[in-house]
């Protein structure tokens, strides 16, 4: 996810609002709270979104700022289509049942396997 450095995000460390802003002053504020001694969890939002994400705070002001006006790395180019049914994601998991639960499976027509499904 690319976020431009005058994207408006708002930050917050545990439930105290931060900052919020343009990423740029928001990042600056993130890093000096992330430095103190008892700092609670920083938490960025996109403003648009309102999806979270994390920044590179370390160095000094001007190497986070420079970091943020980097472009994202690209996403790597899919794998083309082969022939055949696309992958479902689907994984096998192991089921546990009670004994009558495996008795009712055993009594449906096509099986365990097709009721199952």
């Amino acid at each position: 996810m690319s976020i431009a450095a005058d994207q408006a995000c708002t930050s917050f460390a545990g439930y105290r609002l931060l900052a919020s802003g343009p990423l740029s002053e928001v990042a600056l504020a993130v890093r000096a709270a992330s430095r103190k001694r008892d700092a609670a969890p920083i938490l960025i939002f996109d403003d648009a979104t309102g999806r979270s994400f994390d920044i590179d705070t370390r160095g000094s002001e001007e190497e986070v700022l420079a970091r943020l006006a980097q472009p994202a790395a690209a996403d790597p180019p899919s794998e083309a289509r082969g022939r055949g049914r696309p992958r479902l994601g689907v994984v096998s998991r192991e089921v546990t049942l009670l004994p009558r639960h495996w008795d009712w499976l055993a009594a449906q027509p096509g099986g365990a396997s097709v009721t199952l499904r």
